[in-house]
């Protein structure tokens, strides 16, 4: 099979497209003939090893998943002998967390990280789920707990995650703003919001006060992303989307910051690390099927032109999601 193979970390020229062998599935895996996978930013810095305290995790000199990529969409091929919720033939859509791997023609993943595909939605958009909406899903219902009728900011409304959290934030019943540059205002105005901050003219750290803030960017201290909020909302930080390579730390820096503040204020800082799973992926496939929930795709690229997309997503050019065809 064709896939996009990595053996050193390095800008996208690293990446090649390869002739390798369709993988077995263990007894608890499906394998998948891959339709579409989707880009992350997680995928960048697994290329990059940035930053480079992530080689801990990832290879200390080059990575240990040979094959890029972690969303995928696609068909059943077979199934592990334990396997009961899927078969040959089922449309799927999963990911494959930190083994990676959705870059190439069939991919085998653990079936728990596995369900079925929404029926109204094609591939590419089904691919652009996983990733992306289990982190605005854990973020807003699971770590902020938003309830109807709260005001919830979302900075970084715009991207792969954000154009999914401030959708998710109406479905549960808040009263939504979204922070985004001036060529996306008319996008996550599209989205359903309730308001919109183009932050090239209005700081938002300055404004309204509100419930909940989502941030997905990190260019913002956490003294200033407080000032947002009322004296009892919750602050939940999930990655850094403006930091953009070359150091030791990277977004860790602030993420520790609030781990340390967390404790000693009133309004509540959470750490958010998604973890993706079948019951996260089911309602997601819930959401969508009932008209709440529609990915955002800004371009596709086919299997071969993977470091081209990876380029285009680095570059900060990419809003909401950048999807690989196969």
């Amino acid at each position: 099979m064709k896939a996009i193979v990595q053996d050193r970390y390095g800008p996208p020229e690293t990446l090649t497209l390869k002739d390798v062998d369709v993988p077995v599935p263990t007894a608890d895996e499906v394998l998948v003939r891959v339709e579409a996978a989707a880009l992350n930013a997680y995928d960048w810095h697994v290329m990059r090893g940035d930053p480079r305290m992530a080689r801990l995790a990832l290879g200390l000199t080059r990575p240990r998943a040979r094959i890029r990529g972690r969303d995928f969409a696609g068909r059943v091929e077979a199934v592990g002998v334990d396997v009961r919720h899927l078969r040959p033939g089922d449309s799927v859509f999963g990911d494959l967390g930190d083994a990676n791997g959705a870059f190439a023609e069939y991919v085998c993943a653990p079936a728990a990280l596995v369900a079925p595909k929404p029926a109204n939605l094609t591939a590419p958009q089904a691919a652009a789920l996983p990733l992306a909406g289990v982190t605005a899903l854990q973020g807003l219902r699971d770590a902020a707990r938003v309830a109807p009728g709260q005001r919830v900011l979302v900075n970084g409304a715009s991207g792969g995650v954000g154009t999914l959290a401030v959708q998710l934030a109406r479905v549960l019943g808040a009263t939504v703003t979204g922070v985004c540059s001036t060529r996306n205002v008319d996008l996550v105005h599209s989205l359903g919001v309730d308001h919109v901050v183009d932050y090239t003219r209005e700081d938002f750290t300055h404004g309204d006060r509100h419930d909940v803030v989502f941030d997905l960017v990190g260019n913002r201290s956490l003294t200033a992303l407080r000032r947002a909020l009322t004296p009892t909302g919750t602050l939940v930080l999930s990655g850094g989307g403006a930091y953009r390579g070359g150091s030791l730390l990277g977004p860790v820096r602030l993420i520790a910051r609030g781990r340390l503040l967390a404790p000693l204020v009133r309004q509540r800082v959470v750490v958010l690390t998604a973890t993706p799973g079948r019951e996260h992926l089911d309602t997601l496939r819930a959401h969508a099927e009932a008209g709440h929930l529609t990915p955002v795709i800004d371009r596709t690229y086919p299997l071969p032109e993977v470091p081209h997309a990876i380029g285009y997503l680095e570059g900060e050019h990419a809003r909401a999601k950048v999807v690989i065809t196969i």
